[in-house]
């Protein structure tokens, strides 16, 4: 009994919803293409950092789409999220993922390619 006064089972520490990244800026102006080569160094990079590489191909593909699908893709790939803009995650065997903003939204100071 006492369905009615029951909280959902936080045992994982799993629960946490992504969120947006808060606005930030580059300490200078950076084109888009500037940014996407950014981006695809980190991500070229990233398993050097340690951690396993599934996680990191995870990531990256939650970077790269929607908070609803990379809710899913977090979730399903056991990744815990630290911090909810993603910029801080431990898989299951605790190994810590660190992502720069930079791979998850646009700096407010983006120009035009010239």
């Amino acid at each position: 009994m006492g369905c009615a006064l029951s909280s959902p089972d936080k045992g994982d520490g799993n629960g946490k919803k992504i969120r947006k990244p808060k606005s930030w800026k580059h300490p200078q102006q950076i084109t888009k293409t500037q940014l996407m080569q950014m981006r695809d160094e980190f991500w070229d990079t990233a398993p050097h950092y340690g951690g396993r590489k599934e996680i990191w191909d995870a990531l990256r593909a939650a970077a790269e789409t929607d908070l609803t699908l990379a809710q899913a893709i977090v979730d399903s790939a056991g990744i815990i999220i630290q911090s909810a803009d993603l910029t801080i995650c431990y898989d299951e065997r605790g190994a810590k993922y660190e992502l720069p903003k930079y791979v998850l939204s646009e700096p407010t100071n983006l120009i035009q390619d010239g």
